[in-house]
């Protein structure tokens, strides 16, 4: 059975963009850095590209904030997994899309995209992207894991992953320390 599961990376102050989050920057003024160690080029890099590949293989599906998908569809070109169906979370929603890379973006509520890329992920995981929509499943009881890659980096400000929410999350194995770059952890969320 698939699993909701934020995959984030995050700023030790809490940050999941940096400020100023825009068009022409979408993950704000020093937010691409949070995903520099996707490349694996620091020390140890391995470790992170193996992470990296880990957290590929699992995804099903895609739950989208529509913030989120307003401004990552120029960079992604499609969806950001290609061919794997995403969901859209937004009180306007509308007809499907057809991304570039053969995927499809689909536009729902909250729960209906929820259920939707559940069962649409199958066995997989259903990767959720926006720190937005993430408090929302959090609040709704619909986030089962928290994947955070904790990057050694102050951002002053920007997008917070959590403001406010109340939940108890219980460390799966070892934090992995992936490189200087980061380091991995991964959280189940425990229901009520």
């Amino acid at each position: 059975m698939s699993k909701v599961v934020l995959d984030v990376s995050m700023s030790l102050d809490g940050f999941t963009t940096g400020p100023n989050v825009r068009k022409e920057e979408p993950m704000g003024d020093g937010g691409e850095r949070l995903h520099e160690w996707m490349a694996g080029n620091g020390p140890d890099g391995g470790v992170d590209i193996g992470i990296r590949r880990q957290v590929d293989a699992a995804v099903g599906a895609v739950v989208i904030g529509r913030r989120t998908f307003d401004l990552g569809l120029g960079p992604w070109g499609g969806t950001p997994w290609p061919g794997v169906p995403s969901f859209v979370v937004t009180h306007r929603t509308r007809e499907d899309l057809l991304g570039d890379n053969g995927g499809t973006f689909a536009f729902d509520g909250l729960e209906a995209a929820a259920r939707r890329a559940k069962d649409a992920a199958g066995d997989k995981d259903v990767l959720v992207l926006g720190a937005d929509v993430a408090r929302q499943l959090l609040a709704a009881g619909l986030l089962d894991e928290v994947w955070l890659h904790l990057v050694p980096l102050l951002l002053g400000a920007g997008t917070p992953l959590f403001a406010g929410e109340r939940a108890e999350l219980i460390l799966e194995g070892e934090p992995v320390a992936g490189s200087v770059s980061v380091t991995h952890m991964r959280y189940r969320v425990l229901k009520p």
